[in-house]
């Protein structure tokens, strides 16, 4: 049985991820990311679920998420999905986006896939570059071209792409943020939100896609990687961002982002040591 492989490389040059997953069988589930994912398929056929729509997707189809679009996706072929993919933060694509288009706004991505081969031919040259350490600039000529393609193609302003969102369901996700390390419950949420729970839980994951359970999760997993990016240990990364216990931390952790806390953190502790530093997935 082919053994799944997961290599994630950080640019000091460029600020992003660039991450390379192969061989791998699990699906992901329903979750979202602060940054923007910008993925490749290579090999594999699988059925995405994003803002609400469904996709089949399989070799030479490009995956553009947004921040905080929920997005899932299963095997549909029996076999492994290969996979390539860039995650830059909003600040650094507020920098690109000013650089391209002479306004500092955030683009807003749609449709979720498409199959662009001009777009292709800037994103897997780029990704070799990035995964292979390169110094030359024609790496930030890639980037360049490819986000310019992007935005002309698939831009919009980012506030389109936001689903409009009940005052309360966003009061809820405000206090699940300003409480994500602490222990907090249901019933908190409903009385901040003002709506029952029955009610709650239908709202949100109409509105977020997914459950408010799920959401506080993927920030606590958020914050956490930040905390492995400095070098915390992942003891101290589950115990600051509100997990129970470090076993259940690292189980969701890995779920999520297809590594283990300890290998995440190790990726940018070998940074710091080569003169390096850091900041993931479909």
């Amino acid at each position: 049985m082919r053994k799944d492989i997961k290599t994630l490389v950080y640019d000091e040059e460029l600020h992003l991820e660039a991450y390379r997953f192969e061989g791998i069988g699990r699906p992901f589930p329903n979750h979202f990311h602060d940054y923007y994912v910008i993925g490749f398929i290579e090999q594999g056929e699988r059925r995405l679920w994003c803002r609400n729509q469904e996709y089949p997707i399989g070799p030479g189809c490009i995956l553009l998420f947004n921040p905080g679009d929920t997005h899932a996706c299963v095997q549909t072929d029996g076999g492994v999905l290969d996979y390539r993919g860039f995650n830059i933060a909003t600040e650094i694509m507020l920098d690109l986006a000013e650089e391209i288009t002479g306004k500092r706004a955030l683009p807003g991505f749609s449709p979720a896939v498409l199959r662009d081969e001009d777009v292709s031919c800037y994103l897997r040259p780029l990704h070799d570059l990035v995964m292979n350490g390169s110094l030359e600039f024609g790496k930030e000529e890639s980037l360049l071209f490819m986000l310019s393609l992007l935005m002309q193609r698939c831009g919009q302003p980012f506030e389109d792409c936001i689903p409009e969102c009940r005052e309360e369901i966003e009061r809820a996700c405000a206090f699940m943020a300003e409480h994500a390390a602490e222990r907090i419950s249901l019933d908190q949420i409903c009385r901040e939100a003002g709506l029952s729970k029955s009610t709650l839980l239908r709202a949100f994951a109409k509105s977020k896609g997914v459950t408010p359970y799920c959401y506080l999760e993927s920030l606590r997993i958020g914050r956490a990687k930040k905390l492995l990016e400095q070098g915390a240990s992942p003891m101290e990364a589950a115990l600051q961002t509100g997990f129970s216990d470090q076993s259940h931390f690292t189980n969701y952790f890995t779920r999520f982002i297809g590594l283990t806390p300890g290998a995440y953190r190790d990726i940018f502790l070998k940074n710091d040591g080569a003169g390096g530093g850091g900041q993931d997935s479909p």
